[in-house]
């Protein structure tokens, strides 16, 4: 590898940069719900991303990352032929941060991981051949693009009905919110204990089955009941404010129980999502040194730490964006509606690890967002930025493709 030092060089920088592009689109993504239902202002988001996004991709990231993220395409195709790959992460990570880039610019949240596996399908088109490509799994990623938005916003839809039914809809809803809200805190703890267990720490060789990841959930569950009720009493009840809005004081107990859910939020998608960022830098590392492919490579703490200053920096320069369209743009949004979205979208990502389904977080969320929209019915969506917003899901991976395949071309060339 008589480059070496250029292609280190090539994949910090646009490891970086594709950490940067998931900091501004899909963490923004993540912190969304909680600024546009204003639990949370932008800079406490920022905080609260900053801290427990970069804890979740340095500490929770992983030691080991798959070679090709997603099995789209099996290392051993690029036995013999370790310039080919690094050439096509090279290229995966320049196309994807663009598209990032370039979606964040018109506030549109898109799927970093959708991203990624465009670019890489269009570079191994180009450099293996058409048959090199995994198409069953492809076509796995291709459905979670319908998968992931209507399981999350079902489950959206239902949570908000029962919160409406237990809590807004009763003559007392500050009373009701206190009595039932800690029976939600211990959905929120349960569910963000199973993501971070299940999807999170997995990443760094802890083998915890799935029998006592559900032990120790139920554990963090009742300890959230405990948090839950101490939140509740602690929280400023204005009389004088429920005469301008009926349900002003419990929004109130929501936007202090979404600052919890926030901050699970935040370290469970660092410790998952820094993968589309660091597992090719990790990739053209491995090979840079090594000088062959293997199935998996080892993720120095350097490259995790890139991919958690990218992503804050992201989120702190151009997240607002993003913020704005899934925050305020899709539906109006308060702190119960906001809550019944982040706990829906973990919940379907925890439904996803058990049983296989291909999703993407960001659909995920923007599901949950349109079904808690829809339970207040049609005409509290904005449905011209919903077909905005589907139109970009549906070039991602082709766009990511086109890239790659045009980077891997000039890298090989200049190479």
């Amino acid at each position: 590898m008589e480059h070496a030092i250029y292609y280190l060089i090539l994949a910090a920088g646009f490891g970086l940069f594709m950490a940067w592009g998931i900091g501004a689109n899909d963490v923004a993504n993540a912190m969304a719900t909680s600024v546009g239902s204003r639990a949370l202002s932008i800079r406490q988001a920022v905080l609260v991303a900053a801290v427990f996004e970069f804890g979740g991709a340095f500490l929770a990231g992983g030691q080991v990352t798959a070679t090709i993220r997603k099995g789209i395409v099996t290392a051993g195709s690029f036995t013999g032929h370790p310039d080919l790959l690094v050439f096509g992460m090279l290229a995966a990570l320049l196309a994807a941060g663009i598209w990032l880039m370039v979606a964040t610019r018109y506030g549109l949240p898109v799927s970093t991981t959708h991203s990624i596996v465009g670019a890489i399908t269009g570079f191994a088109i180009v450099g293996l051949g058409v048959s090199s490509v995994n198409w069953p799994t492809m076509a796995s990623i291709v459905a979670s693009w319908v998968i992931s938005p209507l399981i999350a916003g079902t489950l959206a839809y239902i949570l908000f009905i029962s919160i409406q039914r237990l809590i807004l809809d009763k003559p007392s809803p500050l009373d009701a919110a206190r009595r039932y809200a800690p029976i939600y805190t211990f959905l929120a703890g349960f569910v963000l204990a199973l993501v971070t267990l299940l999807k999170g720490l997995k990443h760094v060789g802890l083998d915890i089955g799935t029998g006592l990841a559900y032990a120790i959930a139920a554990g963090v569950g009742l300890v959230s009941v405990a948090l839950g009720y101490w939140i509740i009493s602690r929280v400023a009840v204005d009389p004088s404010a429920d005469r301008e809005f009926h349900y002003a004081n419990v929004e109130r107990v929501f936007a202090s129980l979404m600052v919890m859910t926030a901050c699970g939020m935040a370290f469970a998608h660092g410790s998952n999502d820094v993968a589309n960022a660091v597992g090719p830098v990790a990739a053209v590392v491995s090979v840079a040194q090594n000088g062959s492919v293997a199935h998996q490579a080892p993720v120095t703490p350097w490259v995790l730490a890139l991919g958690g200053v990218g992503i804050v920096i992201g989120l702190l320069t151009f997240g607002h964006r993003v913020i704005a369209t899934v925050g305020t743009g899709i539906t109006a949004l308060t702190p119960s509606r906001g809550f019944a979205c982040e706990i829906s979208a973990a919940t379907t990502v925890v439904l996803a690890s058990g049983t296989g389904l291909p999703i993407s977080t960001t659909h995920t969320l923007v599901g949950a967002v349109m079904g808690v929209g829809l339970a207040r019915g049609i005409a509290a969506l904005n449905t011209s930025v919903i077909r905005q917003i589907l139109l970009s899901w549906l070039i991602t991976v082709p766009v990511g493709g086109i890239l790659a395949a045009l980077f891997f071309l000039v890298f090989k060339a200049v190479f």
